[in-house]
């Protein structure tokens, strides 16, 4: 199998990731764009062909962050987007390949996130799952399945006099602005609101936004992707005073019945830590836990990195981005953000 740098030229990337049972939303050319455009990081996404014939897929981005030094994911920002391959041969060749350019790139480590457990020999976590949800073309009888508590809480949503709107475009604002007052409020640097454009603009059919309003204000909404069989929400955000109405609830609803009505067989709530506050929200809704596997290419035996909000180096810097006022995070938030995975 011969390895090369897909430029964004050949059909067959695509073709090849829309018929494998392996590649999801991420492996998708688009999210190259989408990260070059939004961020301004170098991508490596490989290649492998067969006699012409598409056989394996790796998109690459490389990140340079100060704190964690250089290093390379698949796909950053993202659930899964790692290896995706027709057998171990094909697996094994890209592998090498990408370790090949994390070394001519002195990173320190590959981060590859896969949906499966590769059969590769490298170090794992398993502390993150996602969690997803069987959907079917009766969303009635799915809401007669669901608890008498997560039924009350829409029921309170509506009485309360809250309303949904699906939109796109136009409604990006009341997304944006909500998602930078809740990252701001969790201590973390927020994403531009260039990306989302971008993924807009680059997934015009896949893209939607759902949009909770009380009194004409937009006090909860999430972005949702869908990709084949699985209707997935990658952000969802909402303005802590307003959750007294159940906000969220009344969301997640009117995505789920989309959902449903779509023709959607699952729906992906995203990633969560097992047992954490999301965790819970979502296993509510009768959703089950799905194993990510998050492998590690490391230089030299290093130790796996812990680049996340456990890890000491972000405890200061969390509680000083908590008291920044929001049009300062918005400023600032996208330079640091895009080189942390």
């Amino acid at each position: 199998m011969d390895v090369s740098l897909f430029r964004g030229e050949d059909i067959g990337w695509d073709d090849y990731v829309k018929k494998s049972d392996k590649a999801d939303l991420y492996h998708l050319s688009g999210w190259k764009r989408v990260m070059e455009n939004s961020f301004g990081n170098r991508t490596f996404y490989l290649m492998g062909k067969d006699n012409g014939d598409v056989k394996g897929v790796l998109p690459l981005v490389l990140l340079r962050s100060r704190l964690f030094g250089n290093f390379l994911v698949s796909l950053p920002f993202f659930d899964c987007a790692g290896i995706c391959a027709e057998n171990k041969e094909a697996e094994e060749i890209l592998l090498h390949k990408a370790i090949d350019i994390a070394k001519k790139e002195r990173a320190g480590h590959i981060e590859f996130r896969q949906i499966e457990e590769g059969n590769f020999g490298l170090p794992t976590k398993l502390s993150k799952v996602t969690m997803i949800m069987e959907l079917n073309s009766d969303y009635q009888s799915l809401w007669k399945g669901l608890k008498g508590k997560v039924r009350n809480q829409v029921r309170k949503a509506q009485r309360c006099g809250l309303t949904i709107k699906v939109g796109r475009e136009k409604d990006l604002n009341g997304f944006y602005r909500v998602f930078a007052l809740n990252m701001r409020d969790l201590g973390i640097p927020v994403h531009s609101k260039r990306l989302f454009e971008n993924i807009m603009n680059g997934f015009p059919e896949e893209a939607n936004i759902f949009s909770v309003l009380k009194d004409g204000e937009v006090i909860a909404s999430g972005f949702t992707l869908g990709f084949k069989d699985t209707l997935q929400i990658p952000w969802a955000s909402s303005i802590r005073k307003f959750n007294k109405f159940c906000p969220n609830n009344l969301m997640y609803w009117e995505i789920i019945k989309y959902g449903c009505e779509a023709g959607y067989r699952y729906f992906d709530f995203g990633r969560s830590t097992v047992d954490g506050g999301t965790y819970r929200f979502k296993k509510q809704w009768g959703a089950r836990a799905k194993q990510l596997y998050w492998q590690y290419w490391l230089v030299d035996g290093d130790k796996v990195p812990e680049i996340n909000q456990d890890n000491p180096k972000y405890k200061l810097a969390i509680k000083l981005w908590q008291k920044l006022p929001l049009p300062v995070t918005k400023i600032i938030g996208p330079s640091i953000v895009k080189n942390l995975s």
